[in-house]
């Protein structure tokens, strides 16, 4: 239930941001980008601190957090708690995918 969850508000980020951008090879790239930036950067720095502060915020991450099934204290942010910081994403792309198609459209 939970991948579903995750695989549906990634659809979500995905939908906010082609409405944004109005391209799909450009709303692919940034989708794409915005998933694997994070885990990336989380790799540079080397701060224990920041990079447990990257990973909670991160909507990856968090969201495939709701994946987990043993071990759940070593994770950066709870299962839940991590569908929700993807949740948040999903809901600011539609939000400003929303209020642009409005803008652009009336």
């Amino acid at each position: 239930m939970g991948s579903v969850l995750y695989l549906v508000l990634i659809a979500m980020i995905g939908l906010g941001v082609a409405t944004t951008v109005r391209e799909a090879a450009t709303a692919i790239g940034i989708v794409l980008g915005l998933l694997y930036l994070f885990p990336v950067v989380t790799q540079v720095v080397n701060d224990p601190e920041w990079q447990r502060h990257l990973q909670q915020i991160s909507p990856m991450t968090a969201g495939l957090a709701i994946q987990a099934t043993v071990h759940l204290h070593e994770l950066p942010v709870g299962p839940w708690a991590g569908l929700g910081v993807l949740a948040t994403w999903a809901a600011a792309a539609l939000l400003v995918g929303s209020l642009l198609l409005h803008r652009r459209d009336t």
